[in-house]
């Protein structure tokens, strides 16, 4: 099975709206990690340093299998 590494960065805007940029897709959470220490260093993603997500995911297997609903 493989797995892949998935980063983003997201954070609150001052409308209350999130702001939200997908990074990267990774082979290993090493290189992933190594992609994050380059983006702290950039414009605007240095005043957002802690806004970074990674989160794990296995190819060609299915992630939300509960459906949703929208709240008004």
């Amino acid at each position: 099975v493989q797995e892949v590494y998935v980063l983003q960065h997201s954070y609150a805007l001052q409308n209350g709206c999130d702001e939200t940029k997908l990074l990267g897709v990774f082979s290993s959470e090493d290189k992933a990690q190594q992609a994050i220490e380059m983006y702290r260093t950039l414009p605007g993603f240095c005043e957002h340093p802690q806004d970074f997500h990674l989160d794990k995911y296995l190819v060609d297997e299915t992630c939300w299998t509960e459906g949703f609903c929208t709240i008004p």
